[in-house]
């Protein structure tokens, strides 16, 4: 009897011990908030944090559809579970109004919440942390002079245990660590600037970077690539030339990318046609440079090239069919579209990518270009979901993966029944 208990008294001190150390790591680096608050507000501040919380593209998902701007409810579904985004007007019941400038500091620096709670990081603050005191001071001067909306705050729907403090504790301890990363005194200013977009309000690697099994992204593998499980498209390695690396660009083309979501080399579409339209196109003319120079200097990780045997000949058959019927018209007989209008398919690196995802997610909802003040009217692709089958997709797109010089593995109907039924489609 004393042998158990014995146990249970060294089981219980265990766990005693381990959860002091999760609550230690959980309160790294957080000071004591200050009783009052020191932040003088002011227009010129807030028409400042206007601007960055355009470059954190905060609206998109601090907003429903047909809402009210930045009063949350928008559910981001992850491998865990739905996580709703939160009330970020100035409504003192359900949003920020009765914050402090130092409560949303911790939010944004330490993934902390006004009542102490830890946050979920699909509010990326593994990103945001390395944004500036006086960037998140501006964000929030800006967010309380937008019209307060009375919106509750939806709960999560989490899966347990990833519903559980205890569990998003265990998370935190083992993959986050609040601070930025400072200046690197051995490159410009500029490239330190276009870091610092990238890396803190840009969340770049948020989607550009592959994930464990507990999403948490792998640093070691930033801008490798990664597929983005809230929508369903691959985020391409953005330091690979056969991805989407612009490391070869003259950089006034990679700007262009940005502000207008096309370039000579290509243009957006799906998720980051949203980012364009709602985030990079406001960005000045030299932040968007900086962004620019930061990622044409990531240092290449060409992924290893996968052998691909050429699909057998009646599957490239029936593609040629559906391509002449559907395709043709706007991409051409050889794939060379129409400058200025209909991208070419000949020699697309986002047509013959490993991963296959994004050619059937545009096959099946449509291509949309970001409407910009640079490229106002831009071309669009319609959806397909509804005229062709899984099989007929399935052909098209290997046809397309495997033409004009194309080289790339076939695509089989499996993947166009999960591309379909991930969104419903």
């Amino acid at each position: 009897m004393k042998r158990i208990l014995w146990k249970i008294s060294a089981a219980m001190a265990t766990l005693g011990v381990v959860a002091a150390a999760l609550v230690t790591l959980n309160l790294r680096g957080e000071a004591e908030l200050p009783a009052a608050e020191t932040l003088v507000l002011s227009p010129a501040l807030a028409a400042r944090g206007e601007y960055l919380a355009r470059v954190g593209n905060c609206m998109a998902c601090h907003t429903t559809q047909g809402g009210a701007p930045f009063a949350g409810g928008r559910g981001i579904e992850t491998p865990f579970g739905v996580v709703h985004s939160s009330n970020l007007t100035p409504d003192s019941a359900h949003g920020i109004g009765a914050w402090s400038s130092a409560e949303f500091w911790r939010a944004m620096h330490h993934g902390r919440s006004k009542d102490g709670r830890l946050l979920y990081p699909a509010f990326p603050y593994p990103n945001y942390t390395q944004v500036t005191r006086e960037d998140s001071d501006a964000i929030y001067a800006y967010l309380k002079t937008i019209p307060p909306a009375a919106e509750p705050n939806r709960p999560h729907a989490l899966r347990f245990p990833y519903s559980t403090q205890a569990a998003l504790g265990v998370w935190r301890a083992l993959f986050f660590a609040p601070g930025a990363t400072g200046p690197d005194m051995a490159q410009t200013a500029e490239w330190n600037r276009g870091a610092y977009l990238v890396n803190g309000l840009g969340h770049c690697t948020a989607c550009h970077t592959p994930r464990n099994a507990l999403g948490a992204t792998k640093d070691a593998k930033a801008f490798t690539g990664g597929l983005i499980p809230v929508q369903n498209w691959y985020a391409p390695a953005l330091n690979a030339a056969s991805e989407a690396g612009v490391s070869q660009w003259p950089t006034d083309d990679v700007v262009a990318l940005l502000k207008t979501g096309v370039a000579p080399q290509g243009s957006v579409m799906g998720p980051m046609a949203e980012v364009v339209f709602r985030s990079t196109q406001y960005l000045s003319d030299a932040d968007a440079r900086a962004m620019a120079v930061y990622l044409q200097a990531l240092p290449p990780h060409e992924p290893a090239a996968a052998a691909a045997a050429r699909p057998p000949g009646p599957a490239l058959e029936r593609g040629a069919k559906v391509y002449e019927q559907h395709c043709a018209q706007c991409h051409g007989e050889q794939g060379g579209g129409k400058p200025g209008a209909f991208p070419a398919l000949k020699g697309n690196r986002a047509a013959a990518l490993g991963d296959p995802t994004n050619v059937v997610r545009v096959v099946l909802q449509g291509g949309y270009l970001p409407a910009t003040a640079g490229n106002p009217r831009p071309h669009g692709m319609p959806p397909f979901q509804h005229i062709l089958g899984d099989d007929e997709i399935a052909a098209v797109a290997t046809f397309i993966r495997n033409s004009w010089g194309n080289r790339a593995s076939a695509v089989g109907t499996i993947e166009v029944h999960r591309a379909r039924e991930r969104r419903g489609l």
